[in-house]
């Protein structure tokens, strides 16, 4: 019997979004790309104040895109409340925070509208579905953007050792980037997991990287010699070495810390292994760890790059691959390609 799996890339400015049947082609299947959870509850942040109403904030930690328009309302002399669980969305250090001027509180104080706080709100989709004339899957998988919890420890260094631990600890297993339990650092993919329903979450940038093993001729290329996969998103862009169904470095850093000529030349060095985790965190990024690269690896030099800011490598020795046809769903098919490999 067929079964149907919605799959939602939640990334900083869109959610992307495939719903994905084991019964039917998968160019048939519905796709959608519209504006990220962030975005439209910070709309909503932003009609509260131009309406001149404090806010109170509940609910999951979520993308931190809201934070700005949580700063607009501050600035504009409005008071901001909110419980534990939804101001980690902003911070990880809570006495700061409380610093900043924003109350904390477990009940919406008198005089306060409140706003729920969630990557994925299931009322809102089951009144999506309902306009599409959709039926309900049987099953949601997500991925987003996780820094982690590391109070009192850089966020960059902290995330990153959630690689070093895939690397050594995990074997390098790309099917290991797609957690039914994620690792307990990871508190906004452990929300993002209750809150739909207890499914398999992954990280964004790594869900994109399987999307491109999705792909039947990379992922065979992949066997036979090592390859780069690169995803440059909005934020963000990570990128993996892989040979023989195995992940052996990762580089991690911020997209509007490169222009084209600096990936490019920081890639040629992490594809020999010459990249250290030093000079990519000075520049302002998370991180590079390669492991012994094998011979077999040739080089890692067939690149496959995905992500809205791939065109940052135009014009170099590259592809760009479009999983399932479509690029901007190369993490929902990630994560659909990460569950097989788990089998």
């Amino acid at each position: 019997m067929a079964k149907t799996t919605l799959c939602i890339d939640i990334g900083s400015g869109t959610q992307d979004v495939l719903l994905h049947s084991s019964g039917i082609e998968v160019e048939n299947c519905p796709k959608f790309v519209l504006p990220a959870p962030a975005l439209q509850i910070g709309r909503r942040i932003e009609g509260l104040r131009l309406q001149g109403r404090n806010i109170w904030l509940y609910g999951s930690n979520m993308g931190g895109g809201v934070s700005r328009f949580v700063r607009a309302h501050q600035q504009a002399g409005l008071a901001v409340a909110a419980t534990r669980s939804a101001a980690y969305t902003m911070a990880d250090d809570l006495v700061r925070l409380e610093a900043s001027g924003i109350r904390l509180v477990e009940t919406c104080p008198d005089g306060y509208e409140p706003v729920r706080l969630t990557d994925f709100d299931e009322a809102w989709w089951r009144r999506f579905f309902e306009a599409a004339e959709l039926p309900w899957p049987d099953a949601v998988a997500a991925c987003a953007q996780d820094h982690g919890f590391h109070p009192g420890q850089s966020n960059r260094m902290g995330r990153f050792a959630l690689w070093q631990s895939l690397l050594t600890d995990g074997g390098g297993r790309p099917e290991a980037l797609v957690w039914d339990t994620p690792p307990a650092m990871l508190t906004r993919l452990a929300d993002l997991s209750r809150d739909i329903g207890g499914g398999p979450v992954a990280d964004t940038g790594a869900a994109a990287v399987l999307g491109a093993l999705y792909v039947d001729e990379i992922e065979r290329r992949s066997r036979e010699t090592g390859i780069t996969l690169v995803n440059i998103g909005n934020s963000h862009l990570i990128a993996f070495l892989l040979f023989d169904g195995r992940i052996h470095g990762v580089y991690e850093q911020h997209t509007g810390c490169v222009d084209g000529s600096k990936l490019w030349s920081d890639l040629e060095k992490f594809r020999c292994g010459c990249l250290t985790f030093e000079q990519v965190f000075e520049d302002k990024g998370h991180g590079c760890l390669t492991l012994d690269l094998p011979a077999g690896g040739d080089g890692f030099g067939p690149t496959y790059v995905l992500g809205p800011r791939r065109r940052l490598l135009s014009g170099y020795d590259v592809a760009f691959p479009a999983p399932g046809g479509d690029m901007m769903l190369a993490g929902c098919f990630g994560l659909i390609k990460g569950l097989s490999l788990r089998g």
